[in-house]
């Protein structure tokens, strides 16, 4: 993508370095500057992933054993209910878009920041908000109905924090809202002169289409949880069958939000999949127009899928059949992703650097979670695996596998821009194999446990179980190690780190015209895009 404008000199600008300092924590807690919320998000983000994953690691413990040594029945499903809270609502919808949405989709259109930038700030500040209710939980004793709330469970029976719950989920709702309404206004109006939509990047589509998912779907989980919180308060009968209510209903109207919701996590690691394979493939990617537009179906066919989730939930048997036709439907732009970026990297000039090894292990854990989603969407076989298991590994695949590692190699790919320093290269690769091999050493047992019958939730089984989880726990710990080594040495490349450059990927893109990290407004001069997406030419090392 060429533009009108030369690169800016890093050492003219660094008096206007968003990575000041200098200004102290007010000038940070008070910002508008996009690129600083995006650092907030990360911190936070980041914290909340490691607690989320630390109950996570308290299960598996407990799983080594048949008889539940650790913790009681009920702790366990306080365990399980937190820990999905928190990767889910604090962890895997916000991360990508609140990290890299908020920081590259002004650099990415050549804009000076987003169209709010209060609002985007207010954003964050909902986000901490709703994540103090959560820890608020944590600290009173946790919640007991799992991370899908089902009635009549959490609005009559369960003798937990509930309500707290409910509401700092329906808190981060408001949060996700606020960001998708200023991506979408900022991606219609404050495009670079020339950035038509068809020259935007894959990763805008993305977060556009993501987006507009955030802002139909999440009103009606928001709604769905105050009504909830209404029945379990004042005993309204809405879900409750003893009050004249339908526990259905809630099912419905939970999952209407909840499918899309796979996507809103999926969909941005898609956009960065699309942007690390054009980069270290050294070529345009394979049929532009096609990536684009599957976002845009996948946010569109992703509302009509959610009755997948309820095959054996009493709804009707010619409902389920459409459902399965349409799960089967949702499918096929998600497979034109992965045979177009295969195609991409055929005959490519592969370059094998950190964010590469993480997209590559993003495709593969992806295809494993997309292919066993197949037997999920087909009646006959989710009536066996359903509440198993398989269920447990499939969507760890797609939600956690995938989303997680694009994540990450976001985060080593835009990492020299966002701070101007390089990491440790060989640490970056050594992470990313051992987070694949910890990952399938973790889950792959679990679709063997699932289609033998054990089923999820439970932390006391057969001793003919015990030799997978004990395989599963020691892939945690494999995958722990592969967690945190990132870490380290992101860390230790914040003091230590070679200076990036403004380029050191030789990518294409205005954030890459820039210098690293960006000055204030992000440009010198509003640059003029001329040029398609993804204009490469031959790999040239700036580091």
């Amino acid at each position: 993508m060429a533009v009108t404008s030369p690169p800016m000199d890093l050492r003219g600008h660094e008096e206007e370095n968003y990575l000041n300092w200098a200004y102290g924590v007010k000038s940070w807690l008070l910002t508008t500057d996009h690129k600083r919320i995006a650092l907030l998000y990360l911190v936070s983000v980041t914290f909340f992933f490691f607690l989320g994953s630390l109950a996570a690691f308290l299960l598996r413990i407990d799983l080594m054993t048949p008889q539940g040594d650790l913790m009681t029945s009920d702790h366990y499903n306080r365990s399980f209910t937190i820990h999905g809270v928190i990767m889910v609502f604090l962890f895997l919808i916000p991360a990508i878009p609140g990290i890299f949405g908020n920081f590259l989709v002004p650099l990415m259109i050549g804009a000076k920041d987003l169209a709010f930038p209060r609002i985007n700030l207010g954003s964050w500040y909902v986000y901490i908000i709703s994540g103090m209710f959560i820890i608020a939980v944590v600290i009173w004793g946790g919640v007991d109905t799992g991370w899908t709330f089902y009635t009549p469970y959490s609005t009559t029976y369960a003798n937990s924090a509930v309500v707290l719950t409910v509401l700092g989920v329906f808190l981060v709702g408001f949060s996700s809202i606020m960001t998708a309404l200023n991506f979408i206004v900022t991606i219609h109006k404050m495009r670079a002169p020339g950035l038509t939509w068809f020259r935007l990047p894959l990763f805008i589509w993305a977060m556009y289409a993501t987006s507009i998912i955030i802002m139909l779907g999440t009103p009606v989980l928001s709604a769905t949880l105050i009504l909830a919180g209404l029945e379990r308060i004042f005993g309204i009968g809405i879900f409750n069958p003893d009050l004249g209510g339908d526990p259905v209903l809630f099912q419905h109207l939970f999952w209407f939000y909840s499918h899309p919701a796979v996507y809103i996590m999926v969909l941005p690691a898609m956009g960065v999949a699309s942007e690390l394979i054009t980069c270290f493939s050294r070529k345009r990617i394979f049929d532009y127009k096609f990536i684009a537009m599957s976002s845009m179906a996948i946010a569109l066919i992703g509302f009509l899928v959610w009755g997948h989730h309820m095959f054996v939930s009493g709804q009707s048997v010619y409902a389920g059949i459409v459902f399965s036709l349409l799960t089967f439907a949702v499918a096929i732009p998600s497979a034109i992703k992965v045979f177009n970026w295969t195609a991409t990297l055929y005959k490519g000039t592969i370059i094998f650097r950190t964010p590469m090894f993480y997209v590559l292990g993003f495709i593969g854990l992806f295809t494993i979670g997309g292919l066993t989603g197949l037997f999920l969407g087909a009646l006959a076989t989710d009536v066996h695996v359903h509440d198993t298991y398989f269920v447990v590994a499939h969507f760890h695949y797609v939600m956690v596998g995938a989303t997680v590692m694009a994540y990450l190699g976001a985060l080593h790919f835009w990492w020299p821009k966002m701070t101007g320093r390089m990491y440790n290269e060989g640490l970056g690769i050594l992470s990313a194999v051992i987070i694949f091999i910890g990952f399938n050493l973790t889950f792959l047992p679990q679709f063997i446990l699932g289609y033998l019958g054990m089923p999820r939730r439970y932390h006391v089984y057969p001793p003919e179980f015990q030799a997978l989880h004990v395989a599963s726990t020691l892939g945690s710990t494999v995958l722990g190690i592969g967690y945190v080594l990132p870490l380290c040495y992101l860390i230790w490349s914040l003091r230590f780190g070679k200076e990036a450059g403004p380029n050191p990927w030789g990518a294409v893109g205005l954030e890459w015209t820039t210098t690293s990290p960006p000055p204030h407004e992000n440009f010198e001069k509003t640059p003029v895009v001329t040029t398609e997406a993804y204009n490469y030419h031959p790999f040239e090392e700036e580091v």
